[in-house]
């Protein structure tokens, strides 16, 4: 019997000489996310595709090729990829893909599966007989980092073309979330997305290059080249008319972050299927997945103050980092007339997870998803937490388990944690919906109480609109008034601009 060595997979190089005829392939986001970022890929020189959508049959296919106890992100992404690669060589052939195809994806250390993808996709390759496939494995914490052979190089231009795709669609999917749940005109949301995706793919493809390192810094902090684009986007928007007063419970997603950030039948469209069951989404960012990651860096440093040289220096460059994050990610939001939701504040988050979950058990999202309930709930964001967990994902596991006592101490929170399997959409659903009962119950209580504190009733608010009628505009700043609900505060609002409160 023939002994074969184990050989690690190591893809071929992908030389610069081959950028020209060579599409990248990933996937992972939303669509609106995965545009944007083509076009900085495309900005560059590259050619750039994102993975078909995610499917059904995804999660069986990739059940065929990878550990059936792997959870169902990873074997949804899995069967993505493999089902990518099949139509792929079906209509161009085997030579042409493994040539003039590379698949990109990320990684980062942890116990969360998110360590483990590119093993999963290697199984994937060897299940098609595609070991000679090129796929390469990017290091999520490095700004410039290039695969072998210098194909593909992160550089600090592209990086801050990706960190610009990932915040604009963030901005743009919270624009969706708090539209279309109140446009008048059944579909416009949906129509008018698209064309500012579109739009933003344009911007982001025909960006100007400004130096290589620092230079590219300065110019990306100070440009207002995305603040206009995201002007011309606002004008679309605009033509958007809603009704506020349609009451809806506000339902923050929050959980895995492939399952949270997803959009489709991975996840069980849970975000259409609340809004069809009258609710209001509060999408989670991407981006506070990186502000999460760049505070750690500063909590970490701070825990071990006694012990760094140049404490004081080092504490301030991260500090620093991290503002410019923020405020870059707020002056984009300025341009939508603040409509978007602000990135929760880091620090806050690791306070009030504090007496339930140690900030330094980093798998997964850690604290945040403590953080993130509580945040919401005192603060008056959403009526109801849904957390989407992978079935058997350890590090939710540890999450949802601690949320057991964040619940004794506040009974009132309606919170949601819906394990996902993949292939049990109905009682995942029916466990949201009893919770999200409760929700709307609450949510008409809430406007209720509003209108018998302004002692207004709807014709009278139907009259000042039609005096006042960009009120009605998508783009029309609500302020925050202490009410989770939209209409709550929307009534509010208008109770003040009459003078009558």
């Amino acid at each position: 019997m023939e002994v074969l060595d184990y050989r690690a997979y190591r893809p071929r190089a992908f030389t610069k000489e081959e950028r020209s005829k060579t599409t990248i392939l990933f996937g992972g986001l939303t669509w609106k996310h995965e545009r944007l970022i083509q076009a900085s890929l495309e900005n560059m020189g590259y050619r750039a595709k994102p993975l078909p959508e995610i499917r059904r049959v995804d999660l069986d296919m990739g059940k065929e090729f990878i550990d059936v106890g792997a959870c169902c992100p990873t074997t949804f992404t899995a069967g993505n990829l493999a089902r990518a690669l099949m139509q792929i060589e079906k209509s161009e052939g085997r030579e042409r893909l493994k040539d003039n195809y590379v698949f990109v994806t990320i990684g980062a250390c942890g116990p969360c599966r998110f360590g483990q993808y590119h093993e999963s996709y290697e199984r994937v390759l060897e299940g098609l007989n595609l070991r000679d496939f090129r796929l390469f494995l990017l290091d999520l914490l490095q700004m410039e980092q290039s695969v072998e052979g210098g194909g593909l190089e992160i550089s600090m231009p592209l990086t801050l073309g990706l960190v610009y795709a990932m915040f604009i669609g963030d901005l743009l999917t919270d624009m969706e979330y708090a539209t279309r749940p109140y446009e008048v005109e059944k579909g416009k949301t949906d129509r008018v997305l698209r064309d500012s995706v579109e739009l933003i793919y344009e911007k982001l493809r025909k960006r100007p290059i400004r130096g290589k390192k620092l230079g590219s810094l300065l110019w990306h902090l100070t440009t207002d080249y995305f603040t206009k684009a995201l002007k011309e986007v606002k004008e679309l928007w605009d033509e958007i008319e809603v009704d506020r007063l349609r009451v809806k419970p506000t339902v923050k997603i929050t959980g895995e972050f492939w399952l949270q950030t997803h959009e489709g039948e991975g996840n069980y469209n849970i975000k259409r299927w609340l809004e069809q069951e009258g609710a209001q989404v509060v999408p989670p960012p991407v981006a506070v997945w990186m502000d999460y990651l760049i505070n750690m860096e500063l909590f970490k440093l701070e825990d071990k103050r006694e012990f760094v040289k140049m404490y004081p220096l080092k504490k301030a460059i991260i500090s620093l980092f991290a503002w410019l994050y923020r405020y870059t990610y707020n002056r984009l939001r300025n341009a939508l007339n603040d409509i978007p939701n602000p990135l929760p504040d880091q620090r806050a988050l690791k306070e009030l997870a504090r007496p339930y979950f140690y900030y330094r058990l980093t798998g997964g999202e850690g604290h945040m998803l403590i953080g993130k309930a509580l945040y919401a709930y005192r603060n008056k964001h959403a009526h109801m937490i849904c957390e989407l967990s992978p079935y058997g994902c350890l590090p939710n596991t540890m999450s949802v388990g601690a949320m057991a006592k964040v619940l004794g101490d506040y009974p009132d929170l309606l919170y949601a944690p819906i394990e996902i399997k993949g292939d049990a959409e109905v009682h995942a659903l029916s466990r949201c919906q009893m919770i999200l009962t409760e929700a709307k119950r609450r949510a008409k209580e809430e406007f209720e109480e509003v209108l018998q504190r302004t002692k207004l009733k709807i014709e009278d608010i139907k009259e000042f609109e039609a005096k006042k009628p960009e009120i009605r505009r998508a783009t029309y700043r609500i302020p925050h008034y202490g009410y989770a609900g939209t209409s709550a505060n929307y009534v509010m609002h208008v109770a003040k601009l009459m003078g009558r409160v």
